[in-house]
């Protein structure tokens, strides 16, 4: 491989919505699109790729459990201007958990895609200059 990349699978309830969805409001651009099955998309670095119920990816385990959308891990994108794109979005109508909250690291709010996946929106905190 001569390009860093990251890949990190999201099941999906559809991945068409999850196209339109990624692509629409996050500036993820498409790769590939096997629908209803499979598709992935990119931004910077980060593959996601965006498996339906009839993938290979949704099939059960040997002890029957089947893989489903949703849980608490979550990629993260950094913005610099992080209550301006809450803003953006919720114009949009996008769904967020939680109000943004601040923490020594910076500032965070979680944002949930059609299928109940969380999308961490983050922006590190200003550091100055090194105390002495």
């Amino acid at each position: 491989m001569t390009e860093i990349a990251v890949n990190i699978r999201y099941m999906v309830d559809d991945v068409d919505a999850a196209v339109a969805w990624y692509t629409k409001h996050l500036n993820f651009s498409p790769l590939s699109n096997f629908a209803p099955a499979f598709a992935d998309v990119r931004r910077g670095p980060l593959r996601l790729l965006l498996s339906g119920p009839t993938s290979s990816a949704g099939r059960p385990m040997p002890d029957g459990e089947q893989p489903v959308p949703g849980g608490w891990n979550r990629i993260q994108l950094v913005f610099d201007d992080l209550p301006g794109e809450v803003e953006r979005l919720r114009a949009a109508g996008i769904t967020f958990r939680n109000d943004i909250v601040s923490g020594p690291g910076g500032l965070q709010i979680l944002l949930v895609d059609p299928s109940g996946n969380l999308v961490e929106l983050f922006q590190p905190a200003q550091r100055g200059p090194a105390a002495k």
